[in-house]
């Protein structure tokens, strides 16, 4: 079980000209329910987490909200590891947006992907976090490309490839229903999972995207099955409205579940860091749950109240 939470700082809360401190509040620890709740929740239900951090953003703002955002997720037990959007590398302090780098990861060359991910790793280490051996692109927006620039960093797991991103911004060259780890091109990848929403249409396993029971039927699925690897999404902002200024009680209530879920299934799926080098198995032929009518309707009525109450702006 990889249970991981992309940390990044918000690009629309840069966009509207937050004040900085704000801007990462709003990011980082949004109405309470952001990486310290997140870590709290955590540390009660006994569960391991991956937080892939994007240190980008220091090279507008400085490395100390970086750091800070490290220093608190490492002191709450968790791992490190390495998200970036490459759009901050040409950003500015208080210009509202105006100006940044291209946005997905596949709109480099391989040369200039390899760069990027150098300086990410320099910067994300400055903040104090240990070398990292796991990265996720941001946007999923990984090629064949990104996983060759990892291995020539020494990067030993991507978690890029998403299914239902595909083929953008999410362009590994395998399957879309791929949710197996599988080596290639010399590292591990570990795709995110997904669930069948309808046939031939694919859902990821993020805590916004499905309702707990369509995540309990997707755990139970991967359990009996035998599934080599499930590995969940969410976000450090996630729990709480679009704005950061309340929490989304839907989110909130899905977050708890699926990490009581998880210590319920913690001897026959333990959740582990990519830090841990967990022998995976690859190549195994993991196939995604199957579509239910019936959750997907009650998942849509939750997303309808989500949307329409939860996400006010408080």
């Amino acid at each position: 079980m990889f249970l991981t939470v992309d940390t990044e700082l918000m690009w629309r809360h840069h966009a509207a000209r937050l004040p900085v401190d704000a801007l990462f509040a709003r990011s980082f620890e949004p109405a309470g329910v952001g990486v310290s709740h997140m870590l709290e929740t955590l540390s009660r239900y006994g569960l391991k987490a991956c937080f892939f951090v994007d240190p980008m953003p220091a090279l507008v703002f400085g490395l100390g909200h970086v750091r800070r955002v490290v220093e608190t997720i490492l002191a709450g037990g968790q791992e490190v590891q390495l998200h970036l959007h490459p759009n901050w590398s040409g950003a500015a302090v208080g210009d509202g947006g105006a100006t940044y780098s291209r946005f997905q990861m596949v709109e480099y060359t391989r040369d200039d992907q390899t760069a990027l991910i150098g300086g990410a790793l320099d910067l994300l280490m400055a903040a104090g976090a240990p070398r990292p051996v796991a990265f996720r692109a941001g946007s999923y927006a990984a090629n064949d490309d990104t996983l060759r620039a990892l291995a020539r960093h020494g990067i030993a797991y991507d978690s890029s490839h998403n299914g239902s991103e595909h083929p953008w911004p999410s362009q590994i060259d395998l399957s879309i229903r791929q949710i197996a780890p599988v080596e290639r091109l010399g590292v591990i990848e570990v795709p995110v999972t997904l669930i069948e929403e309808r046939p031939g249409q694919m859902r990821n396993f993020q805590i916004c995207a499905l309702s707990l029971g369509e995540m309990r039927a997707a755990l139970d699925h991967a359990l009996a099955r035998d599934h080599a690897a499930v590995t969940i999404v969410t976000h450090g902002f996630e729990l709480a409205n679009r704005s950061g200024t309340r929490l989304n009680a839907v989110h909130v209530r899905r977050f708890e579940g699926v990490c009581a879920a998880l210590a319920e299934r913690a001897d026959a799926m333990p959740t582990v860091h990519f830090a841990d080098l967990p022998a995976l198995r690859t190549g195994h032929a993991d196939t995604p749950l199957s579509p239910d009518p019936l959750r997907t309707r009650w998942r849509q009525a939750e997303q309808l109240w989500s949307n329409l109450v939860a996400e006010r702006v408080g």
